[in-house]
């Protein structure tokens, strides 16, 4: 993978990632050029699949100030480029209740903007905070470690 240009930073803390997949991203040159910037935000957005094609709702990108067009939708719903058999694959897998599509990150490949999605499933507020707890007794044991060894 390439570098990043946006991270859903929310989307482990909320979610189970039970399976991840690479999509290209339809987008006009103006919004192109303003993600190159680090002008946008993949958070609280999702993915459906629809008529038989993958789109990417709410996902925010400004927009580029060198080029305003008053009909920009900073929130407008984006084409996700997939084959129709990983869409057809998508739905099977989207039709479980309880599962849903969200972007993890945007990054560059090969000069083309990709789009990490992930198959997920909603934590509940015990599940979060049994993470949370993990994670500071993993801090907490590093710290000992780290004052052992000084």
């Amino acid at each position: 993978m390439g570098e990043d240009i946006l991270v859903n930073r929310r989307a482990y803390h909320d979610y189970h990632v039970v399976e991840t997949l690479e999509a290209g991203i339809q987008l006009r040159g103006p919004e192109v050029k303003s993600l190159r910037l680090g002008r946008g935000n993949v958070a609280g957005s999702f993915a459906r699949v629809e008529d038989g094609e993958a789109w990417l709702y709410h996902m925010d990108i400004q927009p580029y100030q060198n080029q305003p067009d008053p009909s920009f939708d900073p929130k407008a719903k984006r084409k996700l480029l997939l084959h129709k058999a990983e869409i057809r694959r998508l739905e099977g897998k989207l039709s479980i209740r309880g599962r849903t599509l969200i972007p993890l990150k945007l990054y560059w490949k090969n000069r083309k903007i990709k789009v990490l999605l992930g198959l997920a499933e909603g934590k509940s507020k015990g599940d979060k905070r049994e993470a949370l707890k993990e994670r500071e007794a993993q801090k907490e044991i590093a710290r000992a470690l780290r004052r052992r060894r000084n």
